[in-house]
């Protein structure tokens, strides 16, 4: 097989955690903390494009406050944010996306190493992890997240660190996304990259998202599983109605793929 191992962004990539965990912590953090604001979807979806809790409650407070943006406040709700996920996450669980769990076992089974590049905290990760038990964690070599980086997605250092540990050059690895930011990222690192659009990462494209799904190897809905096919949004055909490693292994070697 030409190339030799799997990076996973994790949310909207590998769970659904943005709008029903995410979303839910943050505004957890707000109501306990006296403050009158409460993220609905449509804001989220907003502020998806700000990569980074802190960074989000920032970039919120900036606009939404006369009185300059203070650090400990930020502080103080990413902390209460994050515990409130992590109860979400490990007493729910929040949902994998569509066909994750049988791809992740089918790479696993095959013997390919398999990893996260995220700019979630470590705790939020260990905390999803948790929550689905010891057979989803253990496929995963390491955990490149928001804290082992100086800068966040778009910036590609997160996969650059894990470029270094798999010890592998670019065109060895695949990388799933499916924001724009993420793409970036992978681009940024020349990673071949395969989006999974999930509802939240169509939202904050831009007005013709189709120009920024060209940058992908390829584009699907999500990776497929039982009644639900995968649907193509660019790219070559999945015939078998879901991503398998086989069709990787096509998307790796067709003519389709992004050289630029």
């Amino acid at each position: 097989m030409g190339w030799k191992a799997l990076l996973w962004d994790v949310d909207g990539t590998l769970a659904e955690t943005e709008l029903h965990g995410h979303r839910r912590a943050f505004n957890q953090a707000f109501q306990e903390a006296g403050l009158p604001w409460r993220w609905d979807e449509t804001t989220y979806r907003q502020l998806l494009a700000i990569s980074g809790g802190r960074e989000r409650i920032r970039h919120f407070l900036e606009h939404h406050q006369e009185s300059p943006v203070s650090a400990s406040l930020v502080e103080s709700l990413m902390g209460a944010k994050q515990e409130a996920y992590a109860t979400l996450a490990r007493t729910g669980p929040l949902p994998l996306c569509p066909g994750v769990q049988r791809l992740v076992s089918e790479v696993a089974r095959y013997g390919l190493p398999q990893a996260l590049v995220t700019t979630s905290s470590r705790s939020a990760v260990a905390a999803l992890m948790e929550g689905h038990g010891p057979v989803l964690a253990d496929a995963f070599a390491f955990w490149i997240c928001g804290e082992d980086v100086n800068a966040k997605k778009p910036s590609p250092e997160g996969y650059q660190l894990a470029l270094n540990r798999l010890n592998l050059i670019s065109t060895e690895v695949l990388v799933l996304e499916d924001s724009p930011q993420g793409l970036a990222a992978a681009r940024g690192a020349s990673l071949p990259c395969l989006l999974t659009l999930g509802d939240h990462a169509v939202h904050t494209g831009p007005s013709e998202p189709s120009l920024w799904w060209q940058g992908a190897r390829a584009a699907v809905n999500h990776l497929g599983d039982g009644q639900r096919p995968t649907r193509v949004l660019h790219g070559p055909s999945c015939q078998e109605g879901r991503v398998t490693l086989s069709w990787l292994q096509r998307l790796m070697e067709g003519e389709w793929a992004d050289h630029r």
